[in-house]
């Protein structure tokens, strides 16, 4: 086979059944029929295709893009013949290089090529070897007959499959990222283990829809106009010319970006967008293995099917569980899932014997209320910071004066009380603990808000939620590339060449960052925004309220209901709150086995809200007979790719082990029978040192969890409220 030969490439779109046993002819022997809604794009031999030349040759596979571990650990990501005009292998390259370290932490002292990686076997060997693992890729695209779901899907079949022994590894992405985005937590460890794995975006990745220009992200990642583009744009907001005009004419250099702009509200179709990948899966290996005997070899009775991610990939995962009427999912492991959970009632939470008073919250109440009250409660005593890092960040860029410009626009309106900043602070601070974030979090705060997640997910959730369109400004919020000091200018041509690479599809400034157009003097980016009510920098007090009022309803300074009058206005909230209503978790698993690890210092979606919340319904749906487990991590917090950055190097430990241990367990469990683990807190020890200079991390800084923890470490269930120890 020659290089860059594409073994398939159809563009189909089919109305039949997924790759089951189905009647052909009125008779009644099998068939593999492609799954009903699914675009096949390619199937590509892995590693086949050398890119570049010299220096920058490569050779692909499935996991690293043929740049192997010590490439996925460089200080810099793979070069391009060609900076301004990427090809698709390289992207893809690229992407792979991106996806695993924006999950994972890439430095030897952080545990990369030591305690996790591709040089170490499916056993826990540490190898001398780079890890590439060869085999096939099949890109798909799922859509709903609309042309803008476009869910793109990519099954990895490597050459260690054993069809006597047939699994598959289901991988919905983490956080917003693109089909790649669980390349290092499902991918790697499916991979390893000769399981075929279905990477999903769910919906998600980098569709930037440059609005200037009118050029878009193509599935393979390249970019085009949207007129060239056709059938395999990735995404392009639903405006007509004109509409797109007139809004170019006002609000120059805007980007619209597919998580936020799509109008599907792609989260209610994570669970489904998950089985689909594994309906494709199966569909993928008969068409690979079946013979005109035995046409449909795999089916979901005799082959082992794990759902596995981190985050949003987590919460996928689980969802996916929830909705498996065909018996698809064996076994599920998620960690630090960003679960939806319905209700607060009917069951509690107790931490170290006491009831917790704030949970059971969705990611979009508690993330707008945080983004209101963060930057204030940074500032206080209980939450400072005795050092220059990234982790004392407020400090470290000089936004000391408009966190404090915060406190004081709260107190103006009457939500924070006190007559100083450091009793307004407390007071901010002390609404977080009450609305689910704990004790571990206090010092979070600072760097989580000034690294842009709460002003982030904020505009692009209430935005996808209520399915609102590119140019809809909702609460004066919009996207584009900014300058130094905030000021919207045109993204680079470069970085939109490269952004299906180097973008995780967020507005998090690669290229795009949330703007707020009614920012006193003229738009800026979220950290420099004058709130019109204030007249101040304060990094945009009112388009925060504006944000909360969506998902509440109300007018969070005066109580009141909203209207058609109000800004936002009640239809805007109704349309969020319904896009809300779409996406919560039941937490019946039908019986599934499950794992849940969480780390406990999660600031992002704090435990309370989300994964011990889970772990207390789950109990009151299933009862005694659940077989979900929960774990929680010590010194554990959301992102491991956070790791390298001083201050969070001394202070926590990676998650990723625990991932990993997990599927090991679930596979034990599903294969041979061995057991789920106890409930259990896992008490770890982090590196400590100076900020930015931490020691090498080692086994015992991670220690596993146990199968029959101590009795001081059990998490238990008191009547319908989880119990868990200090």
């Amino acid at each position: 086979m020659r290089v860059n030969e594409r073994v398939t490439v159809r563009w189909a779109l089919t109305a039949l059944a997924g790759a089951t046993l189905v009647a052909c002819g009125g008779g009644s022997d099998p068939s593999n029929d492609l799954p009903q809604g699914i675009k096949e794009i390619s199937a590509t031999v892995y590693p086949a295709t050398t890119i570049g030349t010299g220096a920058t040759a490569a050779t692909q596979d499935l996991l690293t893009g043929g740049i192997g571990k010590t490439g996925l650990g460089a200080a810099a990501a793979p070069a391009y013949a060609d900076p301004a005009n990427p090809t698709a292998a390289e992207l893809r390259r690229n992407a792979l290089f991106s996806n695993y370290r924006g999950i994972l932490d890439y430095t030897a002292k952080g545990g990369y090529g030591t305690l996790y990686g591709p040089n170490i076997t499916a056993e826990g060997q540490v190898t001398a070897s780079e890890g590439l693992i060869p085999g096939r890729e099949y890109l798909a695209v799922q859509d709903d007959g609309s042309g803008r779901k476009q869910t793109v899907i990519a099954v990895q079949v490597p050459d260690s499959f054993n069809t006597s022994n047939p699994c598959i590894v289901l991988g919905p992405s983490s956080g917003s990222r693109g089909v790649y985005g669980a390349i290092g937590t499902a991918g790697e460890w499916g991979l390893k283990k000769g399981c075929a794995v279905a990477l999903t975006d769910a919906g998600k990745g980098v569709g930037l829809h440059n609005l200037a220009d009118d050029t878009v992200n193509k599935v393979d990642g390249t970019r085009a106009t949207r007129t060239a583009a056709g059938a395999l744009s990735f995404f392009a907001a639903n405006l007509t010319d004109a509409v797109r005009s007139a809004y170019n004419a006002a609000f120059p250099h805007r980007i619209a970006i597919k998580h936020a702009h799509s109008q599907q509200n792609p989260e209610k179709d994570w669970g489904a967008d998950t089985l689909a990948a594994g309906r494709y899966a199966l569909y993928v290996l008969n068409a690979r293995y079946g013979t005109a005997d035995n046409p449909v070899p795999f089916t979901t009775g005799n082959t082992l099917v794990i759902a596995g991610s981190a985050s949003n990939g987590g919460a996928a995962s689980l969802r996916a569980a929830e909705q498996d009427g065909e018996g698809m999912i064996d076994g599920v492991v998620a960690s630090e899932p960003v679960t939806e959970i319905p209700t607060a009632a009917g069951y509690g939470i107790q931490f170290d014997g006491a009831a917790v008073a704030g949970y059971g919250k969705t990611l979009a109440e508690y993330t707008t209320w945080g983004n209101i009250y963060q930057p204030c409660a940074a500032l206080a005593a209980d939450a400072a910071i005795n050092e220059t890092s990234i982790y004392n960040y407020i400090t470290l860029t000089a936004m000391t004066a408009r966190a404090t410009a915060r406190c004081d626009g709260l107190a103006a309106k009457g939500l924070v009380s006190g007559a100083t900043t450091e009793e307004r602070a407390a007071d901010a601070l002390a609404k977080l603990r009450a609305y689910g974030w704990n004790a571990e979090n206090n010092t979070m705060h600072n760097a989580h808000y000034a690294l842009g997640n709460g002003p982030i997910l904020s505009a692009m959730y209430t935005m996808a939620y209520g399915r609102f369109g590119a140019d809809a400004n909702l609460c004066g919020s919009s996207f584009a590339a900014a300058n130094a000091t905030g000021d919207v200018i045109a993204a680079a041509p470069t970085a939109l060449a490269q952004s299906a690479a180097t973008a995780n599809g967020t507005a998090n400034g690669t290229p795009a960052t949330v703007i707020y157009n009614d920012s006193v003097g003229g738009a800026k980016s979220w950290p420099f925004a004058v709130s019109p009510s204030t007249g101040v920098a304060d990094f945009g007090l009112d388009n925060a309220l504006c944000q909360y009022a969506l998902v509440s309803g109300k007018d969070p300074v005066t109580g009141a209901a909203l209207t058609a009058a109000s800004t936002p206005t009640k239809a805007q909230s109704d349309a969020v709150r319904s896009g809300v209503a779409e996406v919560l978790h039941n937490a019946n698993l039908r019986g599934k086995p499950a794992i849940i690890v969480a780390g406990r210092s999660d600031a992002l979606v704090p435990v309370n809200n989300n994964a011990r919340a889970y772990a207390a319904l789950n109990r009151a749906v299933e009862g005694a007979s659940s077989k979900l487990r929960y774990v929680e991590v010590m010194n554990g917090q959301h992102f491991d790719a956070f790791l390298p950055f001083s201050g969070f190097d001394t202070r926590f430990v990676p998650l990723h082990p625990y991932f990993n241990q997990a599927m090991d367990v679930m596979w034990a469990h599903l294969k041979n029978g061995g057991p789920l683990p106890a409930n259990q807190v896992v008490r770890t020890t982090p590196r400590g040192g100076t900020a930015g200079a931490a020691p090498a991390i080692t086994a015992a800084n991670v220690p596993p969890f146990a199968m029959s923890p101590a009795a001081a470490d059990q998490i238990g269930f008191v009547g319908t409220s989880i119990s868990v120890p200090r």
